[in-house]
């Protein structure tokens, strides 16, 4: 009942936002509602998911990944693009300006209707929230307004070293890097300490966008002797997988060939100081070396793996099942699926068993892509259309059409059928086949 209580309530704040009303001494005398910490950070928590989101952006996949390279922007450019109606690519795309300034001198108003007309006493929480908007809105000179104002107020510590990390990681989000880093050098003005965990912030915001330089830089400070803040697991850990990821991108064979160096060179180094990698830094390298057809070295990686104690999980193995799959070695891909069966080590998925059906098809060995077809269907697991169509088609060239039985074919259309319908309900101009 509280919780509906809640979310009503942070509802009714979002509707007067929406409605454009003020915020003023009339709308406080007609509100009878006591104003805590959660319900504040919860109303501004709210306001970007309302006014900074393109209609595109509804029923997008939540998470950190971009499917394009995130690249460093230009607030004088996009406003001379909006101005002009050009098409505004990255983070910012498809916003409606009015909007989003809607939404920033709402959040402002409510922020300080709170603490005039209720007394409301703000926090580092409230406080980071309001900063969170002010940077997902691109108000940066507001921002630095605002994080100096409560920076100043006597007897308070609203504005520290974890709020100032937390809005250097939104900041790298929003493709804003340049002034994340002027964030990041200007927290002595916030009477804040950098740490570890800011310096691992901006290296990964950095190495977002591909600014490999400055994050190498940043980490050699971190190595000099005596530097009260030393680099950590997770500092490596976010270069080398940058390195992989980022290497991968590249069309030129050369550069993909330095930045797996790079990746490796940080591995060793890692391992020289008695840092100890963990699954994510080897599934990287492991990736990286199976894409460039360096088995090798990924089985070297597989091995030192096991003998530090380091458990690999499903995306390990994956990485050498596509390896496999796409070197026409079906039955090592095969094995090191049943291994991780038998290890324990995950259960195989659509994209466990995607690249040995296709490969078994391409092979000609139909009779066990059907086999490896109904194995994951039967575990779960719903097949992509274009798997299904290509096992059917291998069937009916083999003239083995009938080996599908009607209840298989029945479970695989009706899964695909859910997948787009529930996708299609989110993005309705959506064609079939951009959904599957």
């Amino acid at each position: 009942m509280a919780s509906r209580r809640h979310t009503l309530l942070v509802n009714q704040v979002m509707a007067v936002m929406i409605q454009n009303r003020s915020f003023d001494a009339q709308l406080a005398a007609s509100t009878n509602q006591p104003w805590t910490l959660d319900l504040v950070s919860d109303i501004l928590r709210s306001i970007p998911n309302f006014f900074f989101q393109s209609p595109r952006s509804i029923g997008r996949q939540m998470g950190f990944r971009h499917r394009a390279p995130l690249k460093q922007r230009h607030l004088n450019v996009e406003s001379h693009k909006f101005r002009k109606n050009v098409l505004v690519l990255g983070p910012a795309a498809y916003r409606d300006p009015q909007r989003v300034k809607l939404g920033l001198d709402k959040a402002m108003e409510f922020f300080n209707w709170v603490e005039t007309y209720f007394g409301f006493a703000h926090d580092e929480i409230t406080c980071r929230e309001m900063a969170c908007v002010l940077a997902r809105g691109s108000r940066l000179k507001g921002l630095w307004v605002f994080l100096k104002e409560m920076s100043r107020r006597d007897g308070e510590k609203l504005v520290s070293t974890s709020s100032v990390t937390c809005l250097i990681k939104v900041l790298g989000e929003e493709g804003l890097v340049n002034e994340a880093l002027d964030v990041f050098y200007g927290m002595k003005r916030f009477r804040c300490k950098q740490d570890v965990y800011a310096y691992n912030t901006v290296i990964y915001a950095l190495c977002r966008v591909g600014n490999f330089k400055k994050a190498r830089f940043l980490l050699e400070q971190m190595e000099l002797p005596g530097f009260r803040c030393p680099p950590d697991t997770y500092t490596y850990t976010i270069l080398i997988s940058s390195y992989c990821k980022y290497g991968m991108q590249t069309g030129c064979r050369k550069a993909i060939r330095r930045r797996l160096w790079e990746a490796n060179h940080l591995f060793r180094i890692m391992l020289f100081k008695g840092l100890v990698p963990d699954v994510v830094a080897y599934n990287c390298l492991i990736d990286g070396c199976c894409k460039t057809y360096r088995i090798e070295r990924a089985l070297e990686l597989f091995e030192d793996m096991n003998k530090r104690g380091c458990l690999p999980n499903r995306v390990t193995y994956n990485s050498f099942i596509r390896y496999y799959s796409a070197v026409n070695e079906t039955d090592k891909a095969v094995e090191m699926m049943r291994s991780m069966q038998k290890m324990n080590h995950g259960m195989p998925t659509s994209s466990s068993y995607t690249p040995i059906i296709h490969a078994l098809c391409e092979a000609g060995r139909v009779l066990e892509a059907r086999d490896f077809l109904i194995e994951l269907v039967d575990g779960g697991s719903v097949p992509r259309e274009y798997t299904y169509k290509l096992v059917c088609d291998a069937l009916n060239s083999a003239g083995e059409a009938n080996l599908l039985d009607n209840e298989l074919n029945k479970r695989v259309k009706d899964g695909i059928d859910k997948r787009c319908r529930q996708v299609m309900k989110l993005k309705p101009i959506m064609s079939r086949k951009k959904v599957l």
